[in-house]
């Protein structure tokens, strides 16, 4: 299988299930799940009451061999998943991504406190992320485009490429071999859509629509409207998301430790345990900014991602076994 099926996801098949057909997730509808089997594409027969928001694109499932009526979903390695203010459950982006492409123009849509963002969400996903720069053509300091991409997080690949450019899928082509899964994220307008076609080559049926960005602002408008799956031309997958322009950052603490690694690294050694590396006398934190090693923006968009983080993430109280999930308390 070519899809992206592993051992991981077949060790969970019980004796009784070896009969049963696998389907991989292609696109989440508000009635409907469609998918991709051995077979092709295919239309699950879901059971009454399904609630199509519990599945993500890029999910494994189970269903009969010729029915395709759902069994049931495999569990996930990897979960692309966001908070949304009001409701409840989280919104589930991609699922079993090895790799998350953020998306970013040379222009005024480049910008470090939501590209920041992305990463904790990719992060705390257990997924790599790579920073794709696009727009190259159109930027009069484009080294510097690149100094601060490569400089959100420790060991953040970064690669530029003209989307439109068959080049493209040769520079991103250590991430998308044959079984690999990759995701798209981005702002509207950045060129993922016209990467996604690019990527797939030129014998793709159906290509992604594309359209044009505001000059004034680099604002583009919507032309991705639902996630979808996409085979690549060199054998991998890869998942096109909607234009994201906010992400309220939430469920994120461990992919925030390790979007600021060089912050996280130099807690311990101030004087205090609990230091808030704002006015401690022996704050390590503090001692980096003066020595001109840490930026204090840097510093600043930490805290605010941090307080985002602990204001957004719901809280678990009940005992032990017996946990209800709340929001917390706004003060």
């Amino acid at each position: 299988m070519t899809l992206g099926w592993s051992d991981f996801f077949a060790d969970q098949l019980a004796p009784e299930e070896t009969g049963l057909a696998v389907v991989r997730i292609a696109s989440v509808h508000r009635a409907r799940l469609s998918g991709l089997s051995i077979e092709g594409a295919v239309d699950l027969d879901l059971p009454v009451h399904t609630n199509t928001g519990d599945f993500a694109v890029g999910d494994w499932v189970l269903a009969e061999p010729h029915s395709f009526a759902l069994h049931r979903r495999l569990d996930r390695r990897t979960l692309l998943q966001r908070r949304i203010e009001g409701k409840k459950a989280p919104q589930l982006a991609a699922a079993n991504v090895d790799t998350l492409f953020i998306v970013t123009s040379c222009n005024l849509d480049f910008n470090p406190a939501r590209l920041e963002r992305y990463l904790a969400l990719c992060n705390q996903a257990g997924t790599e992320p790579v920073m794709v720069l696009t727009k190259a053509d159109t930027a009069e300091d484009l080294a510097s485009y690149q100094e601060q991409a490569a400089a959100l997080q420790r060991g953040l690949a970064v690669v530029t490429v003209n989307a439109r450019s068959p080049d493209s899928a040769l520079a991103l082509a250590p991430w998308c071999k044959p079984g690999q899964t990759v995701a798209m994220i981005g702002s509207s307008g950045v060129g993922k859509s016209t990467l996604v076609n690019t990527l797939a080559g030129p014998d793709r049926a159906t290509a992604q629509e594309t359209g044009g960005i505001r000059e004034r602002d680099a604002k583009g408008r919507h032309t991705t409207t639902a996630r979808s799956l996409h085979a690549i031309a060199g054998g991998g997958w890869i998942i096109d998301t909607p234009g994201m322009r906010t992400l309220n950052v939430s469920d994120a603490a461990e992919g925030i430790d390790t979007l600021f690694a060089e912050i996280t690294d130099l807690a311990p050694s101030c004087r205090f345990r609990d230091c808030t590396h704002a006015h401690e006398p022996g704050c390590a934190v503090q001692a980096a900014i003066a020595a001109g090693t840490l930026p204090a923006e840097r510093l600043a968009r930490w805290r605010k991602l941090l307080a985002e983080n602990r204001s957004n993430t719901p809280e678990q109280t009940g005992p032990r076994g017996n946990k209800t999930t709340s929001p917390r308390k706004k003060y």
